[in-house]
């Protein structure tokens, strides 16, 4: 537990470094996180001794190391992806009249990394970055159903939260419909994360087959008939195929 706090103020230090307030001394860094002055030293030292944090010769206060250059060409290179994707985005977003979200898996949640927005007037919009549970929802859904059985309850363990009345929060229940999803290949569902509001997603792979990420469709109930479900799933699987190939280059 000792080693899981010491982690966690870590983490908090770092969180402190933001576009608003890009210094911090050792002093005024305790003072906003309620931790000693000799913890947070500890911390900042480490963090200079391994190039995330410098140290200001003459203010004495820390910035972002060098190092955070690295991670970010890495994030860089991940999110290029979507340069290639986007249009193939909007090319769903044209057909099935409907926004559509790439979802990607990141630990436990799925954070939306590109959308291409329907031209309807009324429509499900979500901003880049947000960041959904991995139980909840279509496009998280569809992804959960594809992880092993142990990392599904790993994440059901750590508590089900409902956010509408329609979210599924028993155990037995969700794994039963992962299993249906990973069965069928897809997932739908509506008004579970946002009422009124249904999801039509399929999963996609890396080069190893393992998933990582989803496309999605979604949009207002109403619009949405049996057909036109059925419809707009084949218009997102084709898709699907040629955003698979994309991702197959990067992972």
């Amino acid at each position: 537990m000792m080693m899981l706090k010491t982690l966690d103020n870590a983490i908090q230090v770092l969180n402190c470094f933001t576009a608003q307030k890009k210094a911090w001394g050792v002093r005024e860094l305790a003072r906003e996180l309620n931790i000693s002055h000799t913890a947070v030293n500890r911390i900042v030292k480490t963090y200079e001794r391994n190039g995330f944090l410098t140290q200001d010769a003459e203010t004495k206060k820390y910035q972002l190391g060098l190092k955070f250059i690295e991670f970010s060409q890495i994030i860089r290179e991940r999110m290029s992806i979507t340069e290639d994707i986007l249009p193939i985005m909007e090319k769903i977003a044209e057909k099935t009249k409907e926004s559509i979200f790439l979802t990607w898996k990141e630990n436990n949640d799925g954070v939306t990394l590109a959308i291409a927005e329907s031209e309807e007037r009324i429509k499900f919009s979500v901003s880049i970055g947000t960041r959904t549970p991995l139980y909840v929802g279509a496009s998280c859904k569809v992804i959960m159903a594809f992880l092993p059985e142990e990392e599904q309850l790993v994440i059901i363990d750590q508590g089900l939260t409902r956010y509408t009345e329609k979210t599924t929060t028993d155990k037995i229940a969700l794994l039963n419909e992962l299993k249906e999803i990973k069965e069928r290949k897809w997932c739908y569902t509506h008004g579970e994360y946002t009422d009124q509001v249904f999801g039509l997603a399929v999963p996609l792979f890396n080069k190893h087959q393992q998933v990582i990420a989803s496309i999605t469709a979604a949009g207002p109930q109403y619009r949405l008939t049996h057909k036109s479900k059925g419809d707009m799933l084949d218009i997102i699987k084709e898709g699907a195929q040629e955003i698979q190939q994309i991702i197959y280059n990067f992972f």
